[in-house]
């Protein structure tokens, strides 16, 4: 069973994550996801962040799907960006994934990523 927490001895979450996701019970079935680039399945690569964002929690959601798991599962994300997305669209990008589901979440903006076309590269842990 999947249980969020925001401690009261902690601040509150500056953003669209928890700070703790407990699990419990058994037995339990983990994944983690490597990091998922915003490139489709034929290799094309967006030219925008946002639209690399987009497309990243998209290969984040079809790596649950194939692991027979949901957004629900998910208990950690991490967010590598090499470039500043809009507040806006990326709260909106986070919302329509996260189909008001709660997961601990980091978010780093980095110098670059393996490829110099890459914006974005997103890591995720789940667990049911």
């Amino acid at each position: 069973m999947k249980k969020t927490s925001n401690p009261m001895t902690v601040h509150s979450p500056v953003g669209p994550y928890v700070h703790q996701v407990i699990n419990t019970g058994m037995p339990l079935k983990w994944v983690t996801i490597s990091g998922q680039i915003g490139m489709t399945k034929e290799g094309q690569i967006p030219e925008t962040g946002a639209e690399q964002f987009k497309l990243a929690l998209s290969n984040v959601k079809a790596n649950l799907e194939a692991a027979e798991m949901e957004v629900k599962h998910m208990t950690k994300l991490t967010i590598f960006l090499v470039d500043e997305i809009d507040l806006e669209i990326r709260k909106e990008c986070l919302a329509s994934f996260l189909e008001g589901e709660e997961t601990a979440m980091t978010l780093l903006y980095v110098k670059a990523l393996a490829n110099p076309k890459l914006k974005v590269e997103i890591e995720a842990v789940a667990c049911k």
